[in-house]
């Protein structure tokens, strides 16, 4: 087993692998350097092997399955997660590792909205997308992280060999930060110094179509973490619904004793009654999470025993 893992998802950064690789390993000595190559067309793989990289593959295209592959095959008591495109200064991995290895932090945020992400980000859309996924994961799962896109993270072994990967691309960060949230992982931030991409490096994230996977993976997770709420809200919709054509029923009811527009009442009962099955499903699956939250718990044991059994 590593003491530190640094890992690199890389897709065509040739421009930058080589300073980055030869960052960390200034910043990190002791660290093992790992640069998972996605299908990159330039020699990404090369240069990464010639600055002192373990240089691996992944076929599948999409971040988010690159970082599974790694999870999977690297096993180290600290792993840093960073970017191949040389935005995230190194010297912060020591404060970061330092954080998992001494004070057992679950998973290290590297907080760039809160330092230089704003001045340097020359993307306006990529800022305002930022803020607005912060504001509503913290606002729906009542947490504090502080930056939940940034590729700059420090995790534990217990986080990495948890963490079910069911994202595909760039979504990959939001459903590390919610499943932290959600299984009440011990989560820290630290501010880090953020710079764009130097000239003739082209960021792999598209504004729009990631933006939209952000969000839909942020409603996904919402409603299987938290049931009750989700179904919840649906409940108190259509109950609202309902009331609205159901009113105007009653008051013509009470005015002449006779209910003329019966089909809109019919359509009023239909209308509870969904709200009534929506907040039973609500129940049922919540108790079900109660339950999976129970089983979790209990493989995180497995997984201490298992991290003890590699040492």
């Amino acid at each position: 087993m590593d003491k530190i893992a640094v890992l690199i998802p890389c897709y065509n950064e040739g421009k930058t692998i080589e300073k980055v690789v030869t960052d960390f390993r200034q910043a990190l000595p002791e660290a093992v350097i790992y640069v998972y190559d996605n299908n990159s067309t330039d020699d990404t793989a090369e240069l990464a092997r010639r600055a002192g990289a373990v240089v691996r593959y992944e076929y599948q295209q999409g971040k988010g399955n690159v970082i599974r592959r790694m999870f999977r095959e690297i096993n180290a008591e600290c792993y840093i997660m960073t970017d191949g495109d040389d935005t995230y200064p190194a010297e912060y991995s020591r404060q970061m590792a330092d954080q998992v290895l001494t004070k057992n932090v679950d998973m290290v945020v590297g907080d760039r909205l809160s330092s230089t992400y704003f001045e340097e980000n020359k993307r306006p859309f990529h800022n305002l997308g930022n803020s607005i996924v912060r504001k509503s994961i913290n606002f729906l799962f009542k947490s504090e992280i502080k930056d939940i896109m940034t590729g700059y993270r420090a995790f534990s072994y217990q986080f990495v060999k948890s963490f079910p990967v069911l994202s595909k691309g760039f979504e990959i960060e939001t459903e590390m930060s919610i499943h932290a949230i959600d299984k009440n992982m011990y989560v820290e931030n630290v501010i880090i110094e953020y710079r764009d991409r130097p000239e003739g490096s082209e960021s792999k994230l598209n504004t729009y179509s990631d933006g939209i996977r952000v969000l839909f993976t942020i409603f996904r997770l919402y409603k299987n973490y938290k049931p009750l709420n989700f179904f919840g809200i649906i409940t108190i919709l259509l109950t609202i619904l309902a009331a609205i054509f159901f009113v105007p029923v009653l008051i013509t009811y009470v005015e002449i004793g006779a209910v003329p527009n019966f089909p809109t009442l019919v359509v009023c009962g239909f209308i509870e009654m969904a709200a009534l099955m929506s907040l039973f499903a609500g129940l049922i699956l919540q108790t079900l999470r109660q339950k999976d939250r129970q089983q979790f718990e209990m493989r995180l044991l497995q997984i201490a025993e298992d991290k003890k059994a590699q040492r």
